[in-house]
């Protein structure tokens, strides 16, 4: 929200500086976050106006005009401004005066013909960003009249950072309000009365979406003349608020705007055809808006339409087939109160952020629309002329929202504000900001203004309390309680030591968005368990991720694309899937490797990651959660992961986690310049371990047997391993294998392991004969289990 600090003036004005005034709005919880001096270094400027304008003689871009500055002297100026004139009124600033800037004025000639100071844009003295014209003046004004004071300067624009809340603060009566709450003064607003009607032509009006519009009104003016400009200090206070004036028509309803928080519209009358309906849009219908953009609309965005269909998006912008251009003389001036929830979000959705769908997607005074458009039909009148019909009004009072009580306990605000305020001053707080209050046996009873949305439980009303208080008056000390120690348990590893795992593996961290679009998901295959926004940011971020894969490689593309040549990366984060019953949350981890395999050196070739880089990655890990002789490598057929170069990571029947390279349609997809290996774990599932135990170390010899055997190809070494493991011999201390070989000597479709058999005893040394019983137990095991072939 950005305002003069004159305007707020006209409501209230407290008796403090600048500085003090300004600190307190910010402890109140409005945030200033810009302040903008207009008319510093303009106390030098005069009005004058333009008498006579003749072109240049020797440059077709510059005119020579003679001014009137009151002086009784004409001044020959020549100028390049494009809307120079006879008659024009503009700053003027003279020889030896000085500019904001530092420029100091001088008489000069251009292409010859002398010049005899400088008339003025709005950009040179810093009132606007116009910097293609002279500063157009009101002709009201007269020539020789301190800049200053035509311009009702110096004044100060303020920029609020308001949060989504205090909605209510969205114009100056919202925050004169707010002012005289906290400094215990009268806000007077600028009376005005009633137009007098003048005709009697009207449009009905039909509420067939009540519960997303209660209360609709409007009226039609005749023989307007929209075109015409507006009074200066109407502009003056637009531009000061950031916005920039354009005729009569648009000032008045920004105008409105601004000063009462009611947006409103104005419909070509002669262009509404029937009565006015206020409904939900249906399936398929379209709509080109103000700006020329089409836009499709969805059931549960509220249009205004007449009997040919929707006029405008309810709310948020008007249609092209009904807007006010140069020959309109009629107007259907709308104000209404539309319902947060039917608005919220569907600006977004339709990448748009306007004026009026700010405020209404954070709740405007349904008792406003009549003031405000009598207001704005008052200032119309005035500015643009016209005659004036009768205000229709159509209400739905079961729809509208309800303004309830809210009990307000005083030993629960002592006990939150760790201090106590007088029962007197609590209630005479609460009067101030407009509630209805009554005392209660235990403390108040108030009813919030119909204004403030966000005052709906006992918390509130202590928020309030102590910002009008101050949260300067409220005494720090600190706090004192027992705290109990936290032992964390042996039985989980914590995230600190799987992220130095990772980061000792050179991988570096990642942080994504816990949401992404629908379709970065489709191409993963996994949108259809996705958790839905009902409000996203935008609709590319529609979605809550359930995994953390898709995020963490775009992230990694990202890098290769701005020249990291080797991209090691690591996300630990929550993951939500969508449930029978609501949604379930799970702590992943994931790991991207792509790029070069080393880092460039002169000892190791350069080469690209393969599946074993990524396998001793999440191997090590595994081993840091200590499950790494639980998990089993199995076969992948997962949609987006490389067929034979990926696994499914088990414990028993359980899924854990998954890894291997991507896909490679998904990879061109992806846009991805080379393979990219990818794994992602369940933490969840595999943080809970069994205590570990110290055991003995042996002081007996181990015995070691290799084997050599083939396999049909299909078989992997986890089958091996796990026919080997069956046997359950205690003394086996450890299986490896050190070979895989195809080639000559094996048979096609086959391949052949070498594997290392370990024995050790505890207590005594192994004997030939029991050693080679159970490596014969072996041998008969994989025969069976696997069908194995000896080799030697």
């Amino acid at each position: 929200m950005k305002f003069p600090l004159s305007w707020l003036h006209e409501w209230v004005r407290p008796s403090v500086d600048e500085e003090q005034f300004l600190h307190r709005l910010t402890m109140s919880g409005l945030e200033v976050e810009e302040v903008v001096r207009h008319g510093a270094g303009l106390e030098q400027l005069v009005v004058a106006r333009i008498e006579d304008c003749q072109p240049h003689p020797d440059a077709d871009r510059l005119r020579v005009c003679s001014v009137n500055d009151g002086s009784g002297e004409r001044l020959q100026i020549v100028c390049g401004a494009p809307n120079a004139r006879t008659g024009l009124v503009a700053p003027l600033i003279r020889v030896g005066a000085t500019l904001p800037d530092g420029t100091k004025i001088g008489k000069v000639k251009l292409r010859g013909v002398e010049s005899s100071g400088m008339l003025c844009s709005g950009k040179e003295l810093g009132l606007s960003g116009d910097h293609d014209g002279l500063l157009e003046l009101s002709s009201e004004l007269q020539p020789g009249q301190a800049l200053l004071e035509a311009l009702n300067l110096p004044d100060l624009s303020i920029e609020l950072g308001l949060t989504p809340n205090r909605g209510d603060c969205l114009s100056i009566a919202g925050l004169a309000r707010e002012i005289a709450a906290q400094y215990n003064l009268a806000s007077s607003a600028p009376a005005w009365a009633p137009a007098p009607i003048q005709i009697e032509r009207q449009v009905s009006i039909k509420l067939s979406a009540a519960q997303a519009c209660p209360r609709y009104c409007g009226r039609v003016i005749e023989d307007v003349q929209p075109g015409v400009a507006s009074p200066a200090w109407i502009q003056q206070r637009l531009t000061r608020s950031g916005l920039r004036p354009i005729n009569a028509l648009v000032d008045v309803t920004n105008y409105v705007m601004l000063e009462l928080g009611q947006p409103l519209h104005a419909f070509d009358a002669d262009k509404v055809q029937g009565d006015i309906d206020v409904r939900m849009a249906k399936p398929g219908e379209q709509l080109v808006l103000l700006d020329g953009k089409q836009v499709a609309l969805d059931s549960d965005m509220l249009v205004i339409a007449d009997d040919r269909g929707a006029l405008a998006l309810a709310g948020i912008m008007g249609g092209e087939s009904s807007k006010i251009v140069d020959g309109s003389s009629s107007v259907f001036l709308e104000s209404a109160h539309f319902a947060a929830n039917a608005i919220s979000g569907r600006a977004r959705r339709l990448a748009m952020h306007t004026d009026a769908s700010h405020r209404f997607e954070r709740g405007v005074d349904p008792e406003l629309p009549r003031r405000a458009l009598e207001r704005a039909t008052e200032l119309l009148v005035q500015i643009a002329g016209g005659r004036v019909g009768p205000v229709v009004e159509a209400v739905d009072a079961d729809a509208l929202p309800k303004r309830g009580e809210i009990a307000l306990r005083g030993d629960r605000l002592d006990r939150v504000l760790g201090m106590q305020i007088p029962g007197e001053q609590v209630q005479r707080i609460l009067a101030r900001l407009g509630m209805e209050v009554r005392a209660s046996a235990d403390g108040w009873v108030a009813i919030p203004p119909s204004a403030r949305f966000d005052l709906q439980r006992e918390e509130d009303l202590i928020e309030e309390v102590v910002r009008i208080y101050g949260y300067d008056n409220v005494p720090v000390r600190l706090p004192r309680g027992e705290i109990a120690l936290h032992s964390p348990s042996e039985m989980s590893i914590g995230d600190a030591r799987l992220r130095q795992c990772m980061v000792a593996r050179g991988y570096r961290e990642a942080v994504n968005l816990s949401f992404a679009g629908a379709q970065l998901f489709a191409d993963y295959g996994m949108a259809d368990h996705a958790v839905k926004l009902a409000n996203p940011l935008s609709a590319d971020l529609g979605l809550m991720r359930q995994a953390l894969a898709p995020s963490l490689v775009e992230s990694a593309l990202a890098n290769l694309r701005r020249q990291v040549d080797r991209v090691r990366m690591f996300e630990l984060g929550r993951v939500f899937l969508r449930q029978e019953q609501g949604s379930n949350e799970a702590e992943h981890l994931a790991l991207v490797c792509c790029g070069d395999a080393v880092a460039e050196q002169w000892g190791m070739s350069a080469r690209k990651p393969d599946f074993f880089d990524l396998k001793a990655d999440v191997e090590a890990l595994l081993a840091s959660l200590g499950r790494a002789g639980e998990v089993q490598w199995v076969r992948s057929e997962q949609a987006h992961l490389h067929p034979g170069r990926s696994a499914l990571l088990k414990i028993g029947e359980q899924n854990v986690g998954w890894a291997g390279a991507l896909h490679p349609a998904l990879q061109a997809k992806l846009d991805a310049p080379g393979e990219v290996y990818v794994a992602e774990l369940n933490l969840d599932l595999l943080r809970p371990r069994s205590l570990a135990r110290a055991g003995q170390i042996s002081r007996f010899p181990q015995v070691r047997r290799d084997l050599a055997l083939i396999v049909e190809e299909k078989i992997s070494y986890a089958d091996v391993r796990n026919a080997v493991l069956a046997q359950s011999i205690e003394t086996l201390k450890e299986l490896r294998v050190f070979d895989l070989y195809q080639g000559k000597g094996v048979p096609e479709g086959s391949k052949s392991f070498a594997i290392g058999l370990i024995f050790q005893h505890d207590s005594r040394t192994l004997g030939e004969q029991e050693v080679d019983a159970w490596v014969a137990a072996v041998r008969d095991r994989l025969t069976h289990a696997v069908g194995a072939a000896w080799r030697g």
